[in-house]
Parts: C-alpha cells; sequence; structure tokens
C-alpha cells in the first residue's frame, strides 16, 4: 500500500509535501496551463515526472493574467527560476470563447460577384427542423461588410472571367472607410487556383498593411463553397484577438525570465507554434477539449480500457468523446454555438461550421457555474448560460445573482459550505437562498427537492453529450468504461453513467486539472489537406502519389521552418465517396506497392461505407475528393506523470441530501488515500484539492493500481 500512495498525489501546500528543490532538478521542467471559461489549469512536471498543480479563477478580462498568477506560484512552490522551464504547452477557449460571445474583430469578407449571401443560405440545414421560431446565430460578417469582386474561376482553376482590378480598389476603398480590422477574401474555386485571392491580399496588405487578412486558399485549400467561406471568415474574426492574448501573454512570460519554447494545443490534439497559431487561429477552437481527450487516451493506455469515452466538465461547458481500441475518434468539421456543439454530420445547422479537423467532441452548456432558470412552463432548465468566472455563482460571494449547478451541490452537501480545499470560498446561506427563491418557490418545492432536482436535470444535459457520441454514432454505452474528469465531472459521473447503464466510471489522479495534463501528453502535428477530385477509375497512381508528394513537402517545410522536423512521420489518407453523394468518408492511403492498389483503394472505402451507412453500392463509381497529410513528430520516451499525496485525511461527515428516498445521510468525506483496492460502498464524498468525487448509493468505489479511483456502477 506504501507503493501504491507513493504513486499518487498530494496536494499541494499540504503537511508533508517535499519542496522540490532546484538543485535536484536544474532543467527540463515542462509546463501545462489550460484556460477555461471558469477556471485556468496548470501543470508544472519536474524532469523526473514528479507533478504540481494549481487551479485558479479565470480573468475573463484578460485571460493572461490567471495564466502567469498560476505560474508565479508554481514557480515559488517548485523553487525554480523561469529560465528552468524548458517547455510551455498551453490550451485556451479565448478563440472560442470570441466567436460565442460575439467579442471578435470588425471582419469584412471579400468574394466573388453573386455570393455575398453564402453565409446565411450556408448548407439549408436547421438543428431544429420543426420550429418555426428557431434562429440561427447572425453571420460574423455584417451583410454590409460583405464586399463582391468581378472575377470567376472554374472547378479545375481556368480563368473564366479574369480579376476586375477596379472593383479590388472598390472593395479596399470601403475595408478602409468602415476602419475594419480583419478580412476574409474567399473566391470561387480558389482551392484549385488561388492566383486571384493572392491579388486580392496583395491590394488589400499594400493599402493597409495592418490588417489582419486571411485568404482560404491558404486556411482550407478544399472544395465546398460554403464551408471554405465559413472556415476562412472565423479565421479572421478571431485573429487580432488571439494577436494580442499571445503577445500579452509571451511578453507576461518574458518577465518572468521564461524563454522556454511555447506551444499551443489545436482542436485536432497535436500542438504547433504561438507564432503559427497567430495565423491559423481557427485551428485553436477546440484548444482546451482536445487537451482532456489526449490525456483520457493515454489513461486508457496504461490502464488497459479499450474502449472509454472521456467526460470533462467543467465550470461552463461539458464535453464528450469515444476512444475505440484506445484510438481517439476524429471528424473532419466541427460546428459551435449550437445546442450542442459537435463533429457529427447527423445534427447541423445550429452554429457555425467550421472546416478543420478536430477530435470528435460533443459539448453542452453544462457545467458548474451554469445558470439554473425555471420557464413560464414550470420547465427547470440549466444552462447554456454561465455566470463564469466573474462574478460565478451566488455561494462565491462575489457578487454572482443568479442560481447555477454549483450553488445547488452547495445545498445538498456534496460540496464544502465554508471553503474547497483549493481555498475557495463558499457560503451555504447565499446558496440556499437563490436555490429557494429562483427555483424552489416557482416550482413549488422545499429547497432541497429544488436543489436535487437541479442535479438531475444537470446529469441529464451531460447524458446529451455522451449520447451524441455514442448512440447517434452507432455506439453502445454501455460497451464503454466512463473517465470523469474537470472540476465537476466526478461529481456528476456516476449518477449520469448509471442513467446511460454505463458500469465502470474512472476518475484518474487531480482530476480538476486533467486536461492540462492531457497538453503535456500531446505531440507536434500538422493536418494538410487538398482539393483532388478524380473519379478513382480514372485516377493514376503516380498521379497520386505526385499529389501526396507536394503536401507532404508543405508539411515538411511547416516542421522546417518551426525546428522540429527530425524524426516526422508523415500518415496519408483520402476523402472519398460515391460519386453523386453528399458527403465523403475518410480512408487510409495504401502504402505504395500495394497488389491491386485501386482494387485496394475501393475495398477500404467500401468496407467504412457499409461499416458507416449499413451498406455498399458495389459497381458504382468512386471519387476522390480531397488528399489529407497529417504529419507527426513522436515526443520520444519521457517519465510518467505522478502526482505525489497525502495518505489520507482527517476523515469527517457531512449531510448530504440524496433524493426523497433517502433525504439527508451523514455521508463519510475521504480522500483518495482512504480507499484501497477492496470495493467501499457509498454513499462517499472524496475531496481533493481540485474536484470532488461522488459515490452515490448503489455504487463502490476502490483504487487501482494507477491512482485511479474506479466507481462501480449499479445499472
Amino acid at each position: 500500500m506504501a507503493a501504491l500512495r507513493r504513486s499518487l498525489w498530494r496536494y499541494p501546500g499540504a503537511p508533508g509535501a517535499t519542496p522540490l528543490s532546484r538543485e535536484r532538478h536544474p532543467r527540463g521542467w515542462r509546463l501545462g496551463a489550460d484556460v477555461g471559461g471558469t477556471f485556468t489549469d496548470l501543470v508544472l512536471v519536474a524532469p523526473d515526472g514528479r507533478a504540481t498543480t494549481r487551479k485558479v479563477l479565470s480573468t475573463t478580462a484578460n485571460y493572461a493574467e490567471a495564466v502567469v498568477r498560476g505560474i508565479r506560484e508554481l514557480v515559488a512552490a517548485a523553487g525554480i527560476g523561469g529560465d528552468d522551464i524548458a517547455e510551455i504547452i498551453h490550451g485556451t477557449t479565448v478563440a472560442t470563447n470570441a466567436i460565442l460571445e460575439r467579442r471578435g474583430a470588425r471582419t469584412g469578407l471579400v468574394t466573388t460577384e453573386g455570393f455575398r449571401d453564402l453565409l446565411e443560405i450556408g448548407r439549408l440545414r436547421l438543428s431544429r427542423l420543426y420550429d418555426m421560431d428557431h434562429r440561427r446565430p447572425p453571420p460574423l460578417v455584417r451583410r454590409r461588410w460583405r464586399l463582391e469582386v468581378g472575377e470567376r474561376l472554374d472547378h479545375r482553376g481556368g480563368v473564366v472571367r479574369p480579376l476586375d482590378p477596379a472593383s479590388v480598389e472598390k472593395a479596399v476603398d470601403t475595408i478602409l472607410e468602415e476602419e475594419l480590422e480583419a478580412v476574409a477574401v474567399c473566391l470561387i474555386h480558389a482551392y484549385a487556383n488561388p492566383a486571384h485571392e493572392r491579388e486580392v491580399g496583395a491590394a488589400i496588405r499594400a493599402r493597409a498593411p495592418g490588417l489582419h487578412v486571411t485568404l482560404s486558399s491558404d486556411v482550407l485549400p478544399e472544395i465546398r463553397e460554403f464551408e471554405r467561406t465559413s472556415t476562412a471568415v472565423a479565421n479572421a474574426y478571431v485573429m487580432p484577438v488571439m494577436e494580442r492574448y499571445l503577445s500579452r501573454l509571451e511578453a507576461e512570460m518574458e518577465t518572468l525570465g521564461i524563454v522556454a519554447p511555447f506551444s499551443v494545443m489545436q482542436s485536432n490534439g497535436g500542438i504547433m507554434t504561438a507564432a503559427r497559431a497567430r495565423h491559423r487561429p481557427v485551428q485553436l477552437i477546440e484548444s482546451g477539449p482536445a487537451a482532456g481527450v489526449i490525456a483520457a487516451a493515454a489513461l486508457s493506455r496504461r490502464a488497459g480500457l479499450a474502449n472509454v469515452i472521456s467526460l470533462d466538465m467543467g465550470g461552463t461547458t461539458a464535453k464528450a468523446s469515444v476512444i475505440e481500441n484506445h484510438a481517439i475518434t476524429r471528424s473532419n468539421e466541427l460546428e459551435i454555438g449550437g445546442p450542442i456543439s459537435q463533429g457529427s454530420r447527423l445534427n447541423k445547422g445550429g452554429g457555425y461550421l467550421l472546416r478543420t479537423p478536430a477530435i470528435d467532441i460533443a459539448e453542452v452548456g453544462a457545467g458548474g457555474g451554469s445558470l439554473v432558470t425555471v420557464a413560464s412552463s414550470g420547465a427547470l432548465r440549466v444552462g447554456p448560460l454561465s455566470a463564469g468566472a466573474t462574478p460565478g455563482p451566488v455561494c462565491y460571494g462575489l457578487g454572482g445573482t443568479g442560481a447555477t449547478l454549483t450553488d445547488a451541490n452547495v445545498v445538498l452537501g456534496y460540496l464544502p459550505q465554508k471553503q474547497l480545499p483549493s481555498g475557495l470560498s463558499l457560503t451555504l446561506e447565499l446558496a440556499q437562498r437563490a436555490v429557494a427563491e429562483q427555483i424552489a418557490q416557482p416550482l413549488g418545492l422545499s429547497t432541497e427537492e429544488a436543489a436535487h432536482g437541479t442535479y438531475l436535470v444537470g446529469c441529464a444535459g451531460i447524458a446529451r453529450a455522451v449520447r451524441a457520441v455514442t448512440v447517434e454514432r452507432g455506439r453502445d454505452p454501455r460497451e464503454f468504461s466512463l473517465v470523469a474528469f474537470g472540476g465537476n465531472g466526478p461529481l456528476y459521473a456516476a449518477e449520469m453513467a448509471r442513467s446511460l447503464e454505463i458500469a465502470t466510471v474512472v476518475v484518474p489522479p487531480a482530476p480538476g486539472v486533467f486536461s492540462a495534463v492531457g497538453l503535456l501528453e500531446s505531440e507536434i502535428e500538422h493536418h494538410l489537406v487538398r482539393t483532388f477530385n478524380r473519379v478513382l477509375t480514372e485516377t493514376d497512381e503516380t498521379e497520386l502519389r505526385a499529389g501526396f508528394a507536394l503536401l507532404e513537402d508543405e508539411a515538411a517545410a511547416m516542421l522546417r521552418d518551426e525546428g522540429r522536423e527530425a524524426g516526422a512521420e508523415f500518415v496519408r489518407s483520402m476523402d472519398m465517396k460515391y460519386l453523386g453523394q453528399s458527403f465523403e468518408l475518410t480512408i487510409a492511403m495504401p502504402e505504395a506497392g500495394t497488389p491491386g492498389f485501386e482494387r485496394e483503394i475501393a475495398e477500404r472505402f467500401e468496407s467504412e461505407h457499409e461499416r458507416t451507412y449499413g451498406h455498399r453500392a458495389a459497381g458504382d463509381p468512386i471519387q476522390i475528393v480531397n488528399l489529407r497529410m497529417t504529419a507527426r513528430v513522436p515526443s520520444g520516451e519521457r517519465p510518467p506523470i505522478a502526482f505525489d499525496r497525502e495518505a489520507s485525511i482527517a476523515i469527517r461527515r457531512r449531510p448530504a441530501y440524496f433524493g426523497p428516498r433517502h433525504g439527508f445521510v451523514s455521508t463519510p468525506v475521504i480522500g483518495r488515500g482512504d480507499l484501497d483496492r477492496a470495493p467501499r460502498p457509498g454513499p462517499l464524498l472524496v475531496e481533493e484539492y481540485d474536484a470532488t468525487t461522488l459515490v452515490p448509493f448503489g455504487c463502490t468505489a476502490r483504487i487501482d493500481g494507477f491512482g485511479n479511483i474506479v466507481i462501480a456502477v449499479e445499472v
């Protein structure tokens, strides 16, 4: 047992924690910093793998402030200097929040004559088909800032109508008159020939050198005008925001003496340099959530869990993703700002569509800070609006007025009623008043019944995200284990798992900062795409491999510019469909010299089509739409990240409410170290520095050999 406990983590600053001295670990420290809408999480890892964590409230007016404050605390606790940090990897929701809160730049769009309204027309899909009152979010570019130029190319890139210089000058005049900060240029068929877009971009830069310009042929040289336009516009919209944020953060780190390479997590789970992130911020939209899935995948490999559902519930949202046979599920597009933000094609039209590689994550507005309201019909609603870090839940005592899930959890006794282990103060009386006045009285319930109902509605909201990545993808959630993390994930996981008949819940060490841990598990990765647009039977293998060679050269040049090309691996794949279909499937490219090359590609496509759609159309012509290249630089061998902690805490009890059947129950409050290999029945509350795990009635909890809390759920 002593060996087991040494492998686990110790609360920062807890009695018995040994300082990490500068003399013992002079170089090679690594830092992960994950900015969320409510909390900013940081992990500092020593060269031998030992980790220290911090969780601080995000500073929404300037997210960089919370990051810098957390770094100062970690560096001081470790007894090191800023120059001892060898690498910083950052995950952030800054770009996401800029879109969701409409706080991006004053953005214009230059497009081909006749295509000004493409952003409104979209794909004519609605997420709520029969709701006549449903409205999609407004375009990120106002109509008067969508400017047309005379030109036309055909689908092969041939010039049908030359670019009209007068129309370009007129567009630039308007850009200057309207004092726009950013411009997206998206011309018809520019994926096949970027010449006209480059001429427009050069004209804008010549007269407005400080303007942020995005060319669709640089960001997404891929067929489909709406997706390409929407993606280019989103990139331009958040580019000035990310430029200011990253510049401010880098300047602050310089004052701390930190000169380490600074990388940023992408939506696809790979990392890129901060310099490249300035030009491609659209690739950071799911930056923070992607890191959590990376960490869950690493846990699944270590713990031997082939199939897991990753559940990350923080202060603002809950995110779910599926890992099958230890492999992360990815999508070539995502949509944010709808009822559920996700990468599935099954429920589109409710938000902003972005055609960029991303881990397949479903996200709902259900977090600890989600506001709870009672509709005029009497329906109880949780989210999607959040109290955020400022002013936060009512129980924080920082000026919040709207009841939240966290307030309900304080009333129920699931959270401490005075102070969290991290030091954040909570006030029971404030939470009780908010729940009573805003929820209980309108519903005619007692305060505790209203709080418990709020908790269950929160569980139902989280279950929506899990269903979106399982049931809606043809997966049975009962065949998976649930890995729960984030500041609130462990509090809701067991009850939510029961509703979906998931039998096993795993809560990793340091669950509240687990996404920051995932940042340090990531690898350098770039995803490139080019439209190819050929029928398979009319495609020569030499032509196909030449197309991939161009992509590989481009990817290698990107890695070379970053000084990271050593050991690079290149993975080739293709987007394919039956001729005439609307959507493609991504298929791995066979190795060179594969016998029956064309037949092998066809078989791979038809097998995947049958797996996805339940049938194949043997003999129908197959079209190769896009070529894809993933360039990856493996991280190499590193010591496993280890979290030390105290063996146990002073076991105490507090009343916790478990519904009308059980009422308030005197519930043991224990530490992770108080669990052992023998299952312990609920109800239990496992309190840690960064999260609380709830083990309700009908469940048991134990510790495994990796320091995870394993909850067996009675289903």
